[in-house]
């Protein structure tokens, strides 16, 4: 095998970069266990093929196949699901949300009105719009903990009084736990940490 890397002839008899070409979606192929088939995805280890008769398997690059009808394509060595994975854990990691919190089923769909003790009009709002605001303050309270946990400007005890503050604020916000489907999801102030 001859190789050109940057302007250098290279001969290098080991590399058989027949096995480095990746088949393209929409290949055919004809399996030695699970028979003809279609390429439907490629990961970077992974042929995703549907055969006729196994449907949706996984088979590894270097599998036992025959190529039917070879397909160009430009297939990168990662798939739509890495990509995905990938983008939900960062996605995880960077962003004030963490997870999905769900309201109790008693008030989906309901609104919340809040009723002014003069004359002017009432303000209504879907109450899913008003809990979705109470999970963001819950979260980005969450957020603030955290740096704060972390922070290397901080000593020890400035640390713990801040901390003992967002306890505090975690107490006031109680009210709101008749909101949320689970207990996990609940505000715990100071008597609940016990």
């Amino acid at each position: 095998m001859k190789l050109l890397i940057l302007g250098i002839d290279i001969v290098r008899p080991d590399i058989n970069l027949s096995i480095m070409k990746l088949l393209g979606i929409g290949s055919r192929i004809d399996h030695s266990e699970y028979g003809k088939g279609v390429v439907t995805n490629v990961s970077s280890k992974h042929y995703w093929v549907t055969f006729l008769e196994y449907g949706l398997e996984t088979i590894d690059l270097d599998s036992d196949f025959e190529v039917i009808e070879a397909l160009d394509g430009d297939v990168d060595s990662i798939s739509f699901f890495d990509v995905e994975s990938s983008l939900a854990k960062i996605l995880e990691k960077w962003s004030d949300t963490h997870e999905k919190v769900a309201l109790a089923d008693k008030w989906k769909g309901g609104k919340l009105v809040l009723e002014p003790g003069d004359t002017t009009a009432n303000k209504e709002m879907p109450i899913d719009t008003f809990f979705h605001k109470i999970v963001m303050v819950r979260d980005r309270i969450r957020v603030m903990e955290q740096k704060i946990n972390s922070s290397k400007n901080l000593d020890d005890q400035e640390k713990i009084d801040l901390q003992q503050y967002i306890t505090r604020i975690y107490g006031s916000l109680t009210s709101f736990n008749v909101l949320f489907k689970t207990k996990n999801d609940h505000f715990v102030g100071e008597r609940g940490k016990g």
